[in-house]
């Protein structure tokens, strides 16, 4: 099965396509280089309606679902983009959900809509310096103080956390590891609330990350998302998204990094001869393409079964580990076969091999995904 394909979904495509050609190949490598995009790109990407798709009109958005949501990263990538740049222009996909789903119009208002209309952006934070995975062992503490929460902990590898204008920040609201989390929006500039350092990383370069540190930090009571100590099953409901998010930008970085060997096989000659005409070389990209399509489709299976209402996580967990692994065999095939060009900046094929990496870190690791498909197994 693969996602129904509709006039709608085709037009969503087109302009896809176009916004990446237009507004994004010119200047990619100079942000990556930069180390961020520009914040204008997020008001470029809300004018056309790119950055409100997968959310209710009702809230600011452009409407669609998950599986709209799941187009339009295949095909930023597909058009020559990255995962990268979706991390950097997406990011409000894992900030703003939790309060989307909390129906709290003091938090639509005020954070939800200027987001989607590109003139807020937004970031997740919940990882913690040596929590790693470990969701429920959160120490970042949060005392009642009458209207406020005052806060205190450390936050790292915050996607979007140097631009970000508020973090949707996890918290304990009993006591450093207990595992009763809420969720609070904190916004940039409150006192105490420093972004430490920006992070340097091996790939997504042109996504900025940082660490966050709250030193008796203030944050209304009003900026609490859904009621008190329903934090963990907020984050967990959330998880199926960002991790179908995932196998999406690795199943499609896969597609796309065999279109770039193929042409570079067909075009690439040695000893006189196109790298295409070896049989060696075809069988490595048909085995290469197969991979990137079971993966696609396997996803989109998924994704299809999520958007229906089913509970699907051990599905989800292995939708995940598919399209990474799929994904982790291509990018190293496809640098390959690009020989000494591949290892150069100027391959985007280079680009797409550092980015893969992350995918089987972020939103819970592949052996964090194995532990709950053994779970599902009745492990």
């Amino acid at each position: 099965m693969t996602i129904v394909d509709t006039p709608e979904r085709r037009q969503l495509r087109e302009l896809t396509r176009a916004f990446v050609t237009k507004e994004v190949l010119p200047y990619l490598d100079d942000w990556e280089r930069a180390g961020e995009v520009p914040r204008s790109l997020h008001e470029t990407a809300a004018k056309i309606g790119l950055l409100g798709i997968g959310f209710p009109e009702a809230v600011g958005g452009s409407g669609g679902d998950l599986l709209d949501s799941i187009l339009v990263t295949e095909e930023v990538i597909r058009s020559g983009g990255s995962s990268g740049l979706i991390a950097a222009l997406f990011t409000h996909g894992i900030a703003l959900p939790h309060m989307v789903a909390s129906q709290d119009d003091g938090l639509i208002e005020r954070y939800v809509r200027p987001t989607l209309a590109g003139t807020m952006i937004g970031a997740l934070a919940i990882t913690e310096p040596d929590g790693g995975s470990d969701v429920a062992g959160i120490r970042t503490c949060a005392r009642r103080d009458g209207d406020h929460y005052v806060v205190n902990g450390s936050k790292t590898y915050i996607t979007s956390g140097v631009r970000s204008d508020f973090v949707t920040t996890a918290v304990c609201t009993d006591f450093p590891g207990s595992g009763t989390l809420s969720l609070l929006v904190v916004e940039k500039g409150t006192p105490g609330f420093t972004v430490g350092r920006r992070l340097e990383k091996l790939g997504w370069h042109c996504s900025d990350t940082a660490e966050l540190s709250f030193v008796d930090v203030r944050v209304p009571v009003a900026n609490r998302i859904g009621p008190e100590d329903t934090g963990f099953l907020a984050i967990m409901q959330q998880f199926a998204t960002e991790r179908l998010s995932l196998a999406t930008q690795a199943y499609a970085t896969a597609q796309r990094c065999v279109e770039l060997a193929t042409r570079w096989c067909r075009d690439r000659s040695t000893f006189g001869r196109p790298l295409a005409s070896r049989q060696l070389v075809r069988h490595r990209l048909a085995e290469m393409h197969t991979r990137a399509e079971a993966a696609r489709a396997y996803v989109h299976d998924v994704a299809e079964r999520v958007a229906a209402g089913e509970p699907v996580v051990t599905e989800v967990a292995m939708a995940k580990n598919v399209a990474v692994a799929a994904c982790d065999f291509v990018v190293d095939a496809a640098l390959q076969l690009h020989g000494g060009f591949g290892y150069l900046r100027d391959a985007e094929v280079e680009r797409h091999y550092r980015d893969a990496r992350i995918l089987g870190i972020g939103g819970g690791t592949t052996e964090i995904m194995n532990e709950i498909i053994a779970k599902g197994m009745g492990l």
